[in-house]
């Protein structure tokens, strides 16, 4: 094929796809069907495939996902990212006014705007694409997230002008995305999100470009932040221009001439918020002249022209008839309020969260109380307080329970903590968060056994704990069977587990889950321990002994090995074929590394991250993963970021790959 005419193609489908997106995802008036759209979207993927050397940077390919990033660099934005000031009823929304008439001696306009319950971002274009996009952070830097932002398909990567621009914006997730996250979430025992705006910053600050692509996220443009080239007399006006860009702007803006105005559409949304499709936690009034916002100025905080009036939560007062207990994905043990029905902030309410014992505590909480209810964040709802006037003396003190209501092994808490956790690694409450941990690439590294295989594995009867994936082999004939499964799949699945046996000690150490003890915790006790049954053995003293190993971490161990059903696991996977004895590799100490504390940053030619780690720790350094005064040396690859910047700045050693290859030889 015509080199030329593929390019020409490639550019006549991004167009129409972006054409295609902006009407659905921002005008809400789709023009072809999802297969149609789908055909459009298949076509251009091949051609890149085919011809990677025509792929443009800002493709609407890039709103899938499908990279894993190693971390976020740091933004500085060019100018600083102000917060507002809250007003909280009539009486401080007036004295705003005056505050503003006072310094603005002429007429004023203010534009109201939705206060939109998500996460802040900002988003830079050059030649009109997208370029960057990064949080807000603490106002002065930020994080750079522009490969999850490219995956918002409300964001345009391509603007209707070659302008160049940064815009600010509120990155959120819809009520009925939000709902169905929940409810994935609890099907694979994971916790729920408190709120939409935790959900979507979640989202956006995944490593896994894949899941922000799932999230359904939205966003609406709120600010032009700065432009080249043009100026505008008001902010209702640069919001037109946005929009004629390409950009989402919220539909219901509104401009006044009087704070009367202002206060009654303040309380026209706290009646109606409900109503909206996502969650807004106020709405935002701004003056809309921008020569008069020269004039009022800001703080070193908040500017003076504009205001956060915060919506008041909703409160009832209702029965708590029981707490039970319910125990998470990672044993941790909640209690949770059974209520009697009650009509809150739009939705009927059964349940409440109580958090931990300290709460209940800490509010003087009893079963059969009246409380006071609410929703945190109007989403997730709490006991807020108890009405003590209204007991009769029925009420039953709470009291967390000492065996887990699930397995009825013992649970732990930790002192200055406030979880108690089921300590049974088996539990089937805790079971699936464990199995997925046990496989994943820096434990067992069972390749082709992700979530999604796992969890068909368990629902179909084939995996109870740990060691039933070393007796899938007696299955086979049975999991081909399976959807997604086939012979092929089944076979390299075979011979993945069969491979993760000869795995050494330590991983088996890391993948049973042990609380406090990571990776390299778990290659200092397979250094120390010839076998597990050492280590099972190991006393408090013995454990402390291991430099790094301390007291907390010594207590885990010992409260794991003593129970029953976790000892009994380690030994069929002894039984199994598994290697439980360990190499003792004796630590080869060199005096550029020995407890020198290096940070790895940018892409190395010779070495993996972890290939570069696992030499400095064998040679008897630690790798941490973020640059301060206390860091020995930053080993820089290709594309070094914040972080070198930052060692530039402490005066922190910086060595290249061929120093370090020199060092090693």
């Amino acid at each position: 094929m015509d080199t030329s005419k593929v390019e020409n193609r490639m550019e006549e489908l991004i167009r129409e796809i972006n054409r295609h997106n902006h009407l659905y995802y921002v005008q809400d008036r789709p023009e072809i069907s999802d297969f149609d759209y789908d055909k459009l979207m298949k076509e251009l993927a091949e051609l890149e495939n085919t011809f990677p050397q025509f792929k443009r940077p800002d493709s609407p390919s890039e709103r899938v996902g499908g990279a894993v990033l190693e971390g976020f660099e740091e933004v500085v934005h060019k100018t600083p990212k102000l917060s507002l000031g809250n007003v909280f009823d009539e009486k401080d929304i007036r004295d705003f006014d005056n505050r503003i008439r006072k310094a603005v001696d002429e007429k004023v306009e203010y534009v109201v705007e939705l206060k939109i319950d998500g996460l802040t971002v900002v988003l830079n274009y050059a030649s009109g694409r997208f370029v960057r996009g990064a949080t807000r952070g603490d106002g002065v830097k930020g994080e750079d997230i522009t490969a999850n932002l490219k995956t918002v398909r409300s964001i345009p990567l391509r603007l209707q002008e070659e302008v160049e621009l940064e815009v600010r914006g509120e990155v959120f997730m819809p009520k009925r995305a939000f709902d169905e996250l929940n409810e994935r979430r609890e099907e694979q025992e994971e916790p729920p999100f408190a709120n939409p705006r935790n959900a979507a910053a979640g989202s956006l600050r995944q490593l896994d470009t894949r899941m922000a692509a799932e999230r359904q996220l939205d966003i609406f443009v709120f600010n032009l932040e700065s432009i080249e080239g043009k100026s505008f007399k008001t902010h209702a006006e640069s919001l037109e221009y946005l929009k004629a860009l390409g950009f989402k702007i919220n539909p219901f803006i509104s401009v006044h001439g009087n704070i009367e105005e202002v206060v009654e559409k303040c309380g026209h949304w706290a009646d109606r918020r409900g109503e909206l499709p996502y969650e807004i936690d106020g709405l935002v009034i701004k003056v809309n002249n921008l020569s008069q916002r020269d004039i009022l100025g800001s703080t070193s905080k908040t500017p003076r022209w504009a205001a956060a009036y915060k919506f008041p939560p909703e409160t009832k007062k209702t029965k708590l008839k029981e707490i039970v207990v319910q125990v998470g994905r990672t044993g941790a043990l909640t209690p949770t309020a059974e209520l009697e029905p009650v009509r809150l902030a739009g939705s009927v309410i059964s349940r409440a969260t109580l958090h931990n014992e300290d709460y209940i505590k800490a509010k003087d909480i009893m079963i059969g109380d009246t409380v006071i209810i609410q929703k945190a964040g109007d989403v997730i709802p709490e006991v807020v307080e108890v009405v003590k006037e209204a007991r009769d003396g029925s009420q039953v003190p709470f009291v967390m329970p000492k065996k887990c209501p699930v397995c009825d092994a013992d649970t732990m808490r930790e002192p200055g903590e406030a979880a108690t956790k089921c300590t049974n690694i088996s539990c089937p409450a805790q079971l699936r968060r464990s199995l997925f941990h046990f496989v994943s690439r820096d434990a067992m590294n069972i390749e082709g056994m992700g979530p999604q295989i796992m969890t068909l594995l368990m629902d179909q009867g084939f995996i109870k704990d740990a060691a039933d994936i070393y007796n899938l082999k007696d299955k086979r004939d049975q999991l081909i069977q399976l959807e997604r499964m086939g012979e092929k799949s089944v076979q390299n699945l075979m011979d993945a587990i069969e491979a993760s046996k000869s795995n050494p000690m330590n991983r088996l150490i890391f993948a049973l889950g042990i609380r406090m003890i990571g990776q390299r915790a778990s290659q200092l006790l397979a250094n120390r321990f010839d076998d597990m049954d050492g280590l099972i053995a190991a006393g408090y003293e013995q454990l402390t002994a291991i430099p790094e190993i301390g007291g907390k971490m010594a207590e885990s161990l010992i409260t794991f090995f003593k129970q029953e059903q976790n000892r009994a696991l380690v030994e069929k996977l002894k039984q199994l074929g598994l290697r439980t004895s360990s190499e003792r590799k004796e630590v080869q100490e060199k005096e550029s590394f020995k407890g020198k504390t290096f940070v790895l940053t940018g892409a190395l030619s010779h070495f993996t991250r972890d290939q570069a780690k696992e030499i400095i720790e064998g040679y008897g350094g630690k790798v941490s993963s973020g640059v301060s005064k206390k860091t020995d040396f930053v080993l820089a690859g290709e594309d070094a970021g914040s972080k070198l910047t930052k060692a530039q700045e402490l005066g922190v050693a910086v060595i290249d790959e061929a120093t370090f290859e020199e060092w090693i030889s």
